[in-house]
């Protein structure tokens, strides 16, 4: 798809005004600064993760000024426009009329005709999970490896025309937002308690009030890191790109409806309430401390407190996708071949873009590994990390498995997560890099 965009007008409607003079917020002596300058390195992050997850993760928004210097996106806005065009693929366009506070938002696919005659100010594309469609953008993930990759929940890279902006919003999960092309202005609230009230006249989940302490404007290469629940608004420049990296955190709303449809579906129906030492009761009425006694015993009947139930459940509750309905990996997608066989031959097998995995310890010693809310038992704690890490499965990773992890391999091949493909037609990382060729059982 083509896109015809002039990328340095300021339309007077828009908040961006000739003169601006942005304002950062300085960090009190007992707090860490609220804007550092990562050019020396280390990057991405200009300090050490351990320090960047001490002083920030969850606690307190940064700017991170070149994170990645020299920077050059590994998407542009035509390939973007082209992918929200696809079938499958999550985009949406938000427009804003300035002059009468209007909103407008539409979902894809688009038509890729539609792009030449847009308008040349005030509307933004978002395509989410961009992660799993464009290779390069995966790469990314690579530095940010420092956090646990079943918190991962997608990179979704916006475009937007000068003025374009999805208005002032709290994002309830991380999210690191790396500057890819041109500029956006970013303003945030990062004073504690913000007023959380929305706006009930708008398709967009918007802020009634937002009264921003900190203005900044990034370049390609900046990267502003925003923890839950802190009011923020990006405005474009001019014509710019940003890459969003965002972590789940499922709310406990979720996690309890999740956990209790298991619960109920493992239910024993022999456990009831019952009450065979019930005695005459005074009141017929009354809900008594007995009855409520002996409904928590049946309840606690339901093992609710197993931790290794609990885990399972967790792993497959959180190795699942939300949003991938039709794209996820599934048994009619999978190949009978023998991976072994075909591996011997030099063919590769390239892991599905959507496939999510993730394991754990188990209580006996083994492990647990989950893909796509499945799991399946692993002999071998190094076989379940090994599998989990390699982005691909060649000579070289088979060979560094049990009998038992190949058989895994098969399993998983068959149930849709790998696919056999050339040697050079490898589709993405190759691995996360966890293992090297000296680390073999």
């Amino acid at each position: 798809a083509g896109l015809f965009f002039h990328s340095g007008v300021d339309h007077g409607g828009s908040p961006l005004h000739s003169g601006f003079i942005p304002m950062t917020q300085t960090a009190s002596p007992s707090l860490p600064p609220l804007e550092i300058n990562a050019a020396g390195g280390p990057w991405p992050l200009g300090m050490p993760p351990e320090q960047f997850l001490r002083d920030y993760w969850q606690k307190r928004p940064v700017l991170i000024r070149n994170a990645f210097p020299d920077f050059e996106s590994p998407i542009q806005p035509e390939d973007l426009a082209g992918l929200s065009c696809e079938e499958g693929a999550l985009g949406r366009l938000a427009s804003h009329d300035p002059a009468t506070d209007t909103w407008t938002l539409r979902t894809g696919p688009f038509d890729e005709v539609e792009f030449p005659g847009m308008p040349d100010h005030d509307w933004t594309l978002l395509v989410q999970d961009v992660d799993k469609w464009d290779a390069d953008v995966r790469g990314l993930l690579d530095h940010f490896r420092f956090l646990p990759a079943w918190r991962m929940d997608d990179v979704m890279v916006s475009f937007a025309a000068p003025g374009g902006n999805v208005g002032a919003h709290i994002d309830n999960y991380d999210v690191f937002l790396v500057q890819g092309v041109g500029q956006r202005r970013w303003m945030i609230d990062s004073k504690p308690n913000p007023d959380t009230r929305y706006r009930d006249d708008v398709p967009l989940r918007l802020l009634q009030h937002f009264d921003p302490d900190c203005d900044w404007v990034l370049d390609p290469g900046d990267m502003l890191y925003l923890p839950p629940g802190v009011p923020h608004h990006g405005v474009a420049v001019n014509a710019c790109l940003t890459i969003s990296v965002g972590f789940r955190a499922p709310s406990a709303s979720e996690l309890l409806e999740d956990y209790i449809d298991v619960l109920t579906f493992d239910a024993d129906e022999s456990v009831r309430y019952d009450d065979p030492d019930a005695q005459v009761a005074a009141d017929p009425y009354e809900i008594d401390q007995f009855a409520l006694d002996r409904a928590w015993a049946t309840m606690q009947r339901l093992k609710m407190d197993d931790p290794e139930q609990f885990a399972a459940w967790f792993g497959r509750f959180i190795s699942g996708y939300r949003v991938a309905a039709g794209q996820s990996p599934s048994p009619e997608q999978g190949s009978t071949e023998s991976v072994a066989e075909t591996v011997a031959d030099g063919v590769v097998w390239q892991r599905h873009p959507y496939s999510r995995m993730a394991w754990r310890r188990r209580a006996d010693g083994g492990a647990q590994l989950f893909a796509n809310a499945h799991d399946w038992p692993v002999d071998s704690v190094e076989d379940a990390a090994r599998i989990c890490a390699a982005g691909h499965i060649d000579a070289h990773v088979l060979a560094s498995l049990s009998p038992a992890g190949r058989v895994l391999v098969q399993q998983l091949a068959e149930a849709g997560h790998y696919a056999p493909v050339d040697a050079d037609e490898v589709y993405g990382e190759e691995d996360d890099g966890l293992y090297t060729e000296d680390d073999e059982d």
